[in-house]
């Protein structure tokens, strides 16, 4: 299966790297390893739709009833409204910071007094939408909330896709920084 957070620690925040090709891959290899250990998942979706997300999910072997999404693209591109899911809360688009923060807010609160884990699908789609320096503070933003609230984060990145000057600063926002490629290469 590759490489996942074999000693993830209840309230640890991580920075996640992988190869581009191999991106969508280690999301749900890390949704698997997060729900078997009990948490309840947030995913922040700036990447894929949820919808396709929930089905490749389900299509793994993931049971969904644990995992929440906010998602900022599906009514970007969808350009309305989509018809309203179960555990989702969509945002207009990755570029609407705000109502990303508020919709983060909101599901953290709901999911209070629970073992919870938020992973943010791609940081690198993100720039796309928005300037690497506010990319930062809105990282910055969520692994603080993480931690007064005493929940996990993995926030999932192609390396090479980033400024390293953003890589630098996610860096100092996380306990750890686990590259999967480098570690791919060292069990060949």
């Amino acid at each position: 299966m590759g490489y996942t957070i074999p000693d993830m620690k209840d309230h640890a925040l991580y920075l996640i790297m992988a190869s581009a090709a191999d991106i969508r891959n280690k999301n749900i290899e890390l949704i698997k390893t997060i729900v078997v250990r009990d948490y309840y998942v947030l995913v922040i979706t700036t990447n894929q739709l949820c919808d396709i997300l929930k089905k490749n999910y389900e299509q793994n072997g993931v049971p969904i009833d644990r995992i929440y999404f906010v998602d900022a693209v599906t009514k970007y591109a969808m350009g309305h409204d989509p018809l309203p899911l179960k555990n989702c809360r969509f945002v207009s688009n990755p570029g609407n910071l705000t109502d990303l923060g508020i919709a983060v807010t909101e599901t953290l609160k709901e999911l209070q007094g629970k073992k919870v884990c938020l992973l943010l699908d791609c940081v690198n789609s993100m720039l796309i939408y928005i300037s690497s320096q506010n990319i930062t503070k809105f990282i910055h933003f969520v692994t603080n909330k993480l931690r007064l609230l005493n929940f996990a984060g993995i926030f999932l990145a192609v390396e090479k896709g980033l400024d390293p000057d953003v890589l630098v600063q996610l860096t100092t926002f996380v306990d750890e920084v686990i590259d999967t490629d480098k570690i791919a290469q060292n069990n060949t």
